[in-house]
């Protein structure tokens, strides 16, 4: 296995790092783009590691990583936070409108600016085409900014990334690379809403507060019936079809629904414990699956990164840049509250590469395409992180921000 001996070195000082960020307590908002440096160094060191295992290609992970990633997110959610935006509707609108006009145009201007080559260009323009990032809703607690005002705007720019994303992509990148709106609309609906749909309904049975809810019968009937669903998914004709397209995500979110079910069933019915302990598992989770998605990336795509690597660096940061910050200053002109400014400008700034890297992989087919979402992603969560502590040490008048939990 050819080893690539600078990206080892530099693998050797990440790895401890990593590991002291996980385990003090101060550092742990830094632990995440740590793990996500290690994955990129092993795989800039040998980029075999992460093209197959066992015979199967590990292209096929992506998708699936996204799905079980995307559950998680929806698993946080309740109808409440979508009620909230009838309850506060000018900061989300506010939110949205930032969302979906900052920065797609941004990227644009950043990819024909810059003068990459069209597939990149067309990564760098679905990045800031697609939903924001649900690390969003993490920083903006570390940052003591709003977090029900960020976990709906995720929410809701996430509902809408169906129908607006293939728009803005046939618009801004349409020219650059071939766009099926229809193709992409289905797989936003298979590898986003689907599973957050299931997360919602995994919320309500993890923490709905009725007593059958906590009864072994129950939790053996539900996850029963989503273990057969699950299955049942897999039937479904395999003609083109709006429902036969979304199979794989029906067949995660039941099947992923069952299991969080059955969890439920183990952990507090049978050995009785108590506490937040799906939260911890599935971040977790979702962190080790964003890590593998940019070392599958990264290993496809190393020779072209090592040439424009340094420039799409730049371009992340002015990205990532300039949507904090006119996130900020249009919250500011709306006279949005101080917090709520804040709050809009992380929602703005960080989007969901995760999407965008799935997204470059199967629709646009294309592994320089995903190139932009695996550097801009972890950018984002380092600038995020950065952010969060400078502002927590800045709280808005009037307001003592609240102490971070361990996460």
């Amino acid at each position: 296995m050819e080893l690539n001996w600078v990206p080892m070195l530099v693998l050797a000082v990440l790895v401890p790092v990593a590991l002291v960020c996980s385990g003090v307590r101060g550092l742990r908002p830094f632990s995440f783009p740590a793990w996500v440096l290690v994955f990129v160094g092993a795989s800039m060191a040998s980029p075999n590691l992460f093209a197959t295992w066992g015979g199967m290609d590990l292209r096929l992970l992506i998708v699936p990583l996204i799905q079980m990633i995307t559950f998680g997110m929806g698993t946080t959610l309740s109808p409440e936070d979508f009620k909230r935006v009838l309850q506060v509707p000018w900061p989300v609108l506010v939110g949205f409108v930032l969302q979906f006009t900052v920065m797609p145009l941004v990227g644009y201007g950043l990819a024909m600016g810059l003068g990459f080559e069209p597939e990149v260009a067309a990564g760098i323009i679905l990045v800031g085409s697609v939903s924001g990032g649900v690390a969003s809703n993490l920083v903006t607690f570390l940052a003591g900014g709003n977090v029900a005002l960020s976990v709906t705007m995720t929410a809701c720019s996430t509902l809408v990334s169906p129908f607006l994303t293939p728009v803005l992509m046939q618009v801004l990148a349409g020219r650059l690379v071939p766009i099926d709106r229809l193709a992409m609309m289905f797989d936003i609906l298979n590898m986003i809403l689907v599973p957050i749909l299931a997360g919602l309904v995994a919320h309500r049975i993890l923490y709905g507060k009725d007593a059958a809810l906590r009864r072994a019968g129950t939790l053996i009937l539900i996850s029963s019936v989503c273990g057969a669903l699950a299955l049942a998914s897999l039937w479904l004709p395999a003609a083109a079809s709006g429902l036969a397209s979304m199979r794989n995500g029906l067949v995660i979110g039941f099947g992923l629904t069952g299991l969080a079910t059955l969890a439920k069933l183990v952990v507090e019915v049978w050995l009785e414990y108590s506490g937040n302990w799906m939260d911890r598992v599935l971040s977790v989770v979702s962190m080790a699956g964003i890590c593998l998605i940019i070392g599958i990336i990264t290993a496809r795509s190393r020779d072209k990164l090592m040439v424009v690597g340094p420039l799409l660096l730049l371009a992340a940061a002015l990205h990532n840049g300039i949507g904090y910050l006119l996130g900020y200053w249009g919250g500011r002109l709306a006279r949005l509250s101080e917090r709520d400014c804040r709050t809009v400008a992380i929602e703005v700034g960080m989007q969901n590469a995760g999407m965008a890297s799935g997204l470059a992989m199967s629709v646009l087919n294309s592994a320089n395409a995903a190139l932009a979402p695996a550097i801009f992603g972890p950018l984002m969560n380092l600038s995020g992180a950065i952010l969060a502590s400078w502002w927590k040490r800045r709280p808005p008048e009037g307001i003592r921000a609240s102490q971070p939990s361990s996460v």
